[in-house]
């Protein structure tokens, strides 16, 4: 899903940028674009140690980690540096939550598996 709202977000044409409201349209034209390389190294890096957790490889772990990174910087920028009140709007606080939330579990997961043997050591 991560993957898909990336890609959705970064091919969006100048007509899709003039459909939305005007805080949605100053938001986007304030993103530094290593917010935007960093939301697209959290999902890949998500969906690529997501997969190597289905597969069972230790590497999960560190690609997880990275994951995290993304989102972190991802929401620091958001939160912190745009200057918009975006904390004041619920879905956007729970989205991004709910995202950290999945991010740390699933590395929790990843110690969890590697701890007890459930993934491979190479």
């Amino acid at each position: 899903m991560g993957c898909a709202a990336f890609l959705s977000d970064v091919m969006l044409t100048p007509a899709d940028v003039a459909r939305m409201s005007a805080a949605e349209q100053t938001l986007y034209a304030a993103r530094p674009s290593w917010s935007v390389i960093a939301t697209g190294i959290a999902v890949l890096a998500g969906a690529l140690g997501s997969v190597g957790l289905i597969l069972r490889k230790r590497w999960a772990l560190p690609v997880l980690v990275v994951s995290l990174l993304g989102v972190f910087a991802q929401d620091f920028s958001l939160f912190v540096l745009s200057g918009a009140d975006v904390r004041s709007n619920p879905v956007v606080v729970g989205l991004q939550s709910v995202v950290m939330l999945i991010a740390i579990g699933l590395i929790l997961l990843a110690r969890k598996g590697a701890a007890c043997g459930w993934i491979a050591s190479a």
